[in-house]
């Protein structure tokens, strides 16, 4: 790793350079005669050749999804691209949440470019798997995608990645004949409407990522700030504050509802009226309502006389480029990387997929500006905050707000009560010792727990054992994760527990590997 390091370093010399990828809008030229390029992209006069032209043998990490449509990009690159480069690709099925965790596990084995979600940027940066972009290539990213992605791909002043999709956010879909157009814009009026046809408001509301939205309508924030490195350092957090009550008075106007729902599965067909999600249940949602089909920006709500549009938050997914010990091929793949995120593969994408461009040009085109989900989308975006760098312990600290005060009855006391512990977990982050910031624990729908109790475990080198022996369940799931916390947890997707019976949880750490050994 240190030698990788090293060379990433000698690496972003020469990528600072980079210039824009070919057959795209980026204001920069390709090499022409009597010029000559330099690795980093940039020419020079007097020359006949380009240092970068030649074959490469690359392997690229995309969702399955993708695979196909990914190796026509590549082709189309080899073939249009006046720099002499090729790329000989191999292109393999990994999904972005898998693409993640099998970096961090072992660099030197992932994907030259790969996925990933923008939660992810952080734990990467750390793990030396993201080769930071120069100069040239940070402008590509500022000159053509929109400002909630290059915030995504930031870490403190420097860019880590290239955008990929600017859609993931959420909005609300509703049911025409529950909910009448005039209603859309209220939160009373839909939970009013709800009640009296005896129909559930599906929102995951003790969930941090939605229950956030409410915070964000008061104004409220709550910002990790990271160093260049991708290490978290502070927190600079107001959701305890007066404005905060308000958000949650909000929240309370749903959570108390006995028509609530803490789902955002696309359930309209056992008994939802509104279901509030994103673009990925479009069609299951669309099957479901027929002509009853509604799509809209949240609602708002009132407290006092005022009225607060709920927020959200907004995301991405990302292209990460590995570090590379040549610079030369380093410097080729920024080429790809570009030409792959720009408006052309952007637009194949969405077309293909229906996923959201982060491009600017792309979000002008007409199929994209007519797509109903993607304009409640952008609709929502005016009230968005676009998701930074979070601590992966956030998301546990900030979900039990909603589930202290969901029970109660509303009071000022109650949720003062629940802003208060809140503040304390956040505080128990940066006083966590280096024992219980490296051991592992298991955390899941298991010992009768929700997803809401870290189960120690004991090491052994690098294999760590449940201290508990567990009654499992066919069908149980759990996680192993470190620092009671979802920046390292495996497996990347839920260990699904295949036999019932009596085991401890074992984890390997160095590869991710889960195993369940029978109880003696």
């Amino acid at each position: 790793m240190k030698k990788v390091v090293a060379l990433l370093l000698a690496l972003v010399m020469v990528v600072a350079l980079c210039a824009c990828g070919p057959k795209e809008p980026t204001g920069g030229t390709p090499s022409t005669p009597g010029t000559e390029t330099t690795p980093g992209g940039e020419q020079q006069p007097g020359g006949t050749g380009n240092e970068l032209a030649g074959t490469y043998d690359v392997t690229l990490w995309v969702p399955e999804a993708a695979v196909d449509l990914t190796k026509e990009q590549v082709a189309a690159f080899n073939s249009s691209n006046e720099l002499g480069i090729t790329f000989n690709a191999t292109v393999e099925p990994v999904s972005e949440a898998d693409a993640a965790t099998n970096m961090i596990n072992d660099v030197s084995a992932g994907g030259d470019l790969y996925f990933f979600a923008q939660d992810q940027l952080s734990r990467l940066i750390q793990a030396g798997a993201l080769t930071k972009l120069g100069q040239g290539a940070a402008e590509f990213v500022k000159n053509n995608n929109n400002a909630a992605t290059q915030v995504a791909a930031q870490a403190g002043s420097d860019f880590y990645a290239y955008p990929l999709t600017s859609d993931n956010g959420y909005f609300m879909y509703y049911d025409k004949s529950v909910i009448p157009e005039e209603d859309v814009d209220s939160l009373e009026a839909i939970v009013a409407d709800c009640e009296a046809a005896d129909k559930n408001i599906s929102f995951e509301l003790e969930n941090a990522w939605y229950l956030a939205g409410f915070f964000f309508s008061t104004g409220c924030h709550s910002d990790w700030v990271t160093d260049n490195d991708g290490n978290f350092i502070s927190i600079d957090d107001d959701f305890n504050s007066a404005n905060g009550i308000i958000a949650l008075k909000g929240a309370y106007k749903v959570l108390s509802s006995p028509k609530y729902v803490n789902s955002s599965t696309p359930d309209f067909a056992s008994g939802s009226a509104v279901v509030v999600t994103g673009t990925w249940n479009y069609a299951a949602i669309k099957e479901q309502l027929g002509d009853n089909f509604g799509v809209a920006d949240l609602p708002s709500y009132e407290v006092d006389g005022t009225s607060y549009h709920i927020g959200s938050y907004s995301g991405c997914k990302l292209m990460g480029l590995k570090p590379q010990e040549d610079a030369k091929r380093g410097a080729a793949l920024n080429q790809l990387a570009q030409y792959l995120t720009g408006t052309e593969c952007q637009l194949q994408r969405f077309s293909s997929f229906g996923w959201g461009p982060s491009n600017n040009e792309a979000l002008a085109d007409p199929a994209v500006v007519a797509d109903p989900t993607l304009t409640a989308l952008n609709e929502q975006g005016a009230y968005a905050i676009p998701q930074p760098n979070i601590h992966g312990s956030w998301w546990d600290i900030a979900k039990v707000i909603a589930t202290n005060i969901k029970t109660g009855g509303g009071s000022d006391a109650e949720l003062q009560a629940a802003l208060d512990q809140y503040t304390s977990s956040l505080e128990s982050v940066f006083e966590m010792t280096d024992e219980v910031r490296n051991a592992f624990t298991v955390i899941g729908a298991i010992g009768g727990s929700s997803w809401d109790v870290d189960f120690a475990m004991t090491a052994d080198g690098d294999v760590w054992t449940s201290n508990d022996v567990f009654e499992l369940k066919a069908g149980d799931e759990f996680k192993c994760r470190q620092g009671k916390s979802w920046d390292v947890a495996y497996p990347a997707e839920n260990y699904v527990v295949e036999a019932d019976g009596s085991y401890n949880i074992q984890l390997n750490a160095a590869t991710g590997e889960i195993t369940l050994v029978p109880a003696a």
